[in-house]
């Protein structure tokens, strides 16, 4: 068993993570400066900036085996300038935390959103595709940014094992990430302001004449898949998926909802109004072009194979959100 520090450790993925670790034997600490009121009994959790000194401090003193960095905003709707220091900063950070410390290995837990999404785009991506579509969604540069630096240190740190993932978008009892805000937007606006259901509701926006194909995995398998991680210490970088994807437009259905084609012009005039989410002009790309992965190294590397089918996980979804 190790001493494994997580990143991010309030967030929903960080605390089943947690739990996850705790429960197979090892020895558990985590960061975040959001804080953990009733954390697992066992896990050793220290209310810090990641980019503090204190966070330094923590990690001298906790001696980690390994870092798993789940500490990276990946919000689609709205970009700031704190955003990009958690992501770059954050990274950049845990990576001198690792290398001063003598860590044996981190994870860095990315998106496939890297991959950028374009008309000419590959359909699946492999892990040595370089990132597209930067210069058309400025929005993602963070994260990219992060991605490549963390990418550095597989030669950069030839003592650290360094497992570098594109994860796809997740779904799960949390609703939080960026496809479940994308399919709760106007739910969650009538259930803040206590409106009864009107038309918009229920709607998805797709714009019209375009249907991508998206995918998913469950927020259990993501953990599934950390939790692999820590056991296997894979080196690379690896794509992760789920079951295979679906169009944008069944997504929305068997989430319950309506999928409403729109055309492009007229969606961009209505977006961030009518409840409809506040995308912004890069990441109307995304709801127009697929990014989907080949996630068939991580499968091999590390015996991950997702326990949660699409329908299982869009039908949980319907429940724990219904419009009605």
């Amino acid at each position: 068993m190790s001493r494994v520090m997580l990143t991010g450790t309030a967030s929903n993925v960080g605390r089943a993570l947690a739990v996850e670790l705790l429960a197979a034997g090892h020895e558990v600490y985590g960061m975040d400066k959001r804080g953990w009121d009733d954390p697992p009994e066992g896990l050793h959790f220290a209310k810090v900036d990641l980019r503090k000194r204190a966070a330094e401090d923590f990690v001298r003193r906790a001696r980690p085996e390994a870092i798993v960095h789940l500490a990276t905003v990946t919000h689609l709707f709205e970009q700031n300038d704190e955003r990009y220091r958690i992501n770059l900063a954050g990274t950049r950070a845990v990576f001198d935390y690792a290398s001063e410390q003598g860590v044996e290995h981190v994870v860095f837990v990315g998106r496939h959103t890297y991959y950028g999404a374009g008309a000419d785009e590959s359909f699946f991506h492999r892990e040595e595709e370089p990132p597209g579509q930067v210069g058309n969604f400025p929005e993602l540069a963070d994260l990219v940014a992060a991605d490549l630096y963390a990418s550095t240190a597989l030669w950069r740190l030839p003592k650290v094992a360094v497992t570098l993932l594109r994860v796809t978008y997740t779904l799960g009892p949390s609703g939080r990430g960026t496809l479940a805000a994308f399919l709760r937007a106007r739910t969650s606006e009538r259930n803040r302001e206590g409106r009864e259901k009107g038309y918009w509701d229920d709607v998805v926006p797709l714009v019209m004449g375009y249907d991508p194909m998206f995918q998913f995995l469950h927020e259990k398998d993501l953990v599934a898949a950390l939790a692999l991680c820590v056991e296997k210490r894979p080196r690379g970088v690896f794509n992760v998926g789920g079951p295979a994807p679906l169009p944008l437009s069944v997504i929305a259905r068997e989430a319950g909802r309506r999928p409403l084609p729109i055309p492009e012009p007229l969606l961009r005039a209505m977006l961030g109004k009518f409840g409809l989410p506040k995308l912004s002009a890069g990441a109307l790309e995304h709801i127009k072009y697929p990014i989907t992965v080949d996630d068939s190294a991580f499968r091999t590397a590390t015996g991950y194979a997702p326990a949660f089918g699409a329908q299982e996980t869009l039908d949980e979804f319907r429940m724990r959100f219904p419009i009605h």
